[in-house]
């Protein structure tokens, strides 16, 4: 069964991003001389903050009392204030959940706070505010460092594909068992986050723990909701409902963004890292698949990803090159016949025993196998 390590365990010992990581902190060390302290709520904890020395602390986004704030900040600590008004917190500790960002969704999508967060990014993009875009920049770091924390030690694999698979063809159905199989073979599953391929594979991570039938009537439910347009709203729903039909399921990772904010994330995947900008979240969901990427069949955007992917195996910049397995011949070499170019790129070179193309979905996870060696 796949695992993801246990968050917290791995951050910087001298961060803390909990009340009880503060308040642990406070009674073990007697100080917090030195610490960051990421959108902790410490309106509660005057007291501790006037009788501990706070030397060269740094608090990003924490309620305080003004006496509080004041003693730290003659400590000569750092104190950035929380951004009043704001659909996200900038500087928040951890990566998303579905829960978190679809909520308010019974009462429309436009309510919830990812649709919020969408609407603040178009008002602001446009007028070229740097207070603007620094907060979208600190966000996005925010949850860059939360997700390398929820991921340190993982065998991530990416699953590629377009968002234009619909629920309830063949394809999403085997996206989903490949999720699946990644899943129950030890891998962290990670994805664009988005519709279509990548909830599918989401999905079957999410299925990894139930038997057959599971998987066979989530495919049959979310049929009759089969995209996100016309409405984000139903598609959402439906999700939530086999979540609260087969709760506790299997953990990954969806790695979307707001730049496209016509598409929502997927809820089946637990841990969600949403980016403002596209770019830092295109380089950073491939770097962090550490195990390989399957490359289902999509269009420009996967297209991008592949060859985003096949850089630094060629340069080896990362280090060994990674596993790199494209599905369906047709489409990788006809349609879009991407997979020649990356054969004759990968000729002579390391990463050449590194790249397959098969035809069936399948056949995936056994090709991730014997190119990981």
């Amino acid at each position: 069964m796949q695992t993801m390590p246990a968050h917290a365990a791995h951050h910087d010992d001298r961060e803390i991003e909990t009340l009880e990581e503060f308040d642990a902190t406070v009674s073990a060390r007697g100080t917090l001389a030195g610490h960051r302290v990421q959108a902790v709520d410490l309106t509660d904890r005057t007291r501790e903050l006037l009788t501990t020395d706070t030397a060269g602390a740094v608090f990003l986004g924490c309620a305080m009392r003004e006496e509080a704030a004041a003693k730290v900040r003659a400590d000569g600590a750092l104190v950035f204030p929380p951004v009043p008004d704001l659909p996200f917190d900038p500087y928040r500790g951890h990566v998303y959940s579905p829960d978190e960002l679809f909520e308010s969704l019974p009462d429309g999508y436009e309510a919830t706070p990812d649709a919020r967060a969408y609407a603040w990014f178009q008002r602001t993009k446009a007028d070229r505010d740097i207070y603007a875009s620094m907060l979208r920049a600190v966000h996005d770091d925010s949850v860059s460092d939360a997700l390398d924390e929820l991921l340190s030690g993982a065998r991530v694999v990416g699953v590629m594909g377009g968002h234009a698979m619909a629920r309830g063809t063949e394809e999403y159905a085997g996206a989903a068992r490949l999720g699946r199989e990644l899943a129950r073979a030890g891998f962290t599953v990670a994805t664009g986050g988005g519709p279509g391929a990548m909830e599918a594979a989401n999905l079957g991570a999410y299925a990894a723990p139930f038997g057959e039938e599971m998987l066979t009537e989530s495919l049959e439910l979310l049929a009759k909701a089969p995209r996100f347009t016309p409405s984000i709203t139903q598609w959402a729903t439906a999700a939530f409902e086999i979540r609260t039909r087969w709760p506790q399921g299997g953990r990954s990772v969806g790695i979307p963004t707001w730049f496209y904010g016509h598409e929502p994330p997927n809820a089946f995947a637990s841990h969600i890292a949403k980016y403002f900008a596209n770019a830092t979240r295109e380089d950073g969901l491939l770097a962090r698949s550490n195990a390989g990427v399957v490359f289902l069949p999509g269009a420009a955007g996967t297209v991008q990803e592949i060859f985003d992917n096949a850089t630094p195996n060629y340069y080896e910049s990362r280090g060994e090159p990674t596993p790199m397995v494209l599905v369906n011949r047709v489409h990788w070499t006809e349609k879009l016949p991407t997979w020649p170019l990356l054969r004759s790129l990968a000729g002579g070179r390391s990463m050449e025993a590194r790249i397959a193309l098969v035809e069936r979905i399948e056949e995936a996870p056994e090709a991730l196998k014997r190119l990981g060696g």
